[in-house]
């Protein structure tokens, strides 16, 4: 499968500020990935880039050792768009 530019929507729950540094740590050493938007209250984790959903929702979930749940998957063709879905 190739990569396409998406942005995919997935549910982690990040209780604190420390386990929100580390979500943010990792979505920034992957290099895939282009913007990412956390959202702590919601519990909702947004990331946008060239990648694999699948494959960045399991190493979220390795490196995190937490349950992660895809909520919704955009793909786009063609342009890359610059904004986050909401």
């Amino acid at each position: 499968m190739s990569e396409k530019y998406c942005c995919m929507i997935m549910r982690i729950n990040v209780d604190c500020n420390a386990c929100c540094r580390k979500l943010r740590r990792i979505i920034l050493r992957m290099k895939a990935i282009e913007t990412h938007l956390i959202e702590k209250q919601q519990r909702r984790v947004c990331v946008c880039g060239r990648f694999v959903p699948a494959d960045i929702a399991i190493k979220i979930k390795k490196k995190m050792k937490r349950r992660v749940e895809i909520l919704e998957i955009q793909e786009f063709e063609g342009e890359v768009q610059n904004e986050l879905p909401y």
